[in-house]
């Protein structure tokens, strides 16, 4: 297996509200079909379908925990984009988790929930840059 992921999906409640929350952020939809949501991200795609649908498609009960022990994030360019990405999630229907702060690791990040509950870290690490497409690389 190569070491890589391609798809991320959300197990969603609402469909349309989870379409509506990232479509607000800014994120553009990549497909047109019904009962699924795509927007292509860099190196990856990003999904949205029923949470019920997708754990059934994966053969799981959906226990409906409130914490699944995966958290999402977002490497931002620099330490204020944090503040702005945070305000941004917020306006957009977001809860914001934890304000933004600096970090042990010599960073700045805060948390927010989407309106699913799905954590989001945003991110500053001065030791992790971007490139022109935001996509990030480890050092050495």
């Amino acid at each position: 297996m190569e070491q890589r992921v391609s798809l991320i999906t959300l197990g969603v409640a609402d469909l349309d509200r989870a379409r509506r929350f990232y479509e607000a952020l800014g994120w553009k939809r990549g497909n047109r079909e019904d009962g699924v949501v795509f927007f292509q991200i860099p190196g990856a795609v990003f999904g949205l379908w029923p949470r019920p649908a997708l754990a059934e498609d994966a053969g799981l009960a959906d226990s409906g925990a409130s914490f699944s022990g995966i958290a999402l994030a977002y490497n931002a360019r620099t330490k204020s984009e944090v503040d702005s990405v945070l305000a941004e999630a917020e306006a957009a229907g977001a809860t914001v988790l934890k304000p933004a702060a600096d970090t042990f690791w010599g960073g700045y990040s805060g948390y927010f929930a989407d309106p699913d509950g799905h954590p989001w870290e945003v991110g500053w690490n001065p030791a992790w840059p971007l490139d022109d497409q935001g996509r990030v690389t480890l050092p050495g």
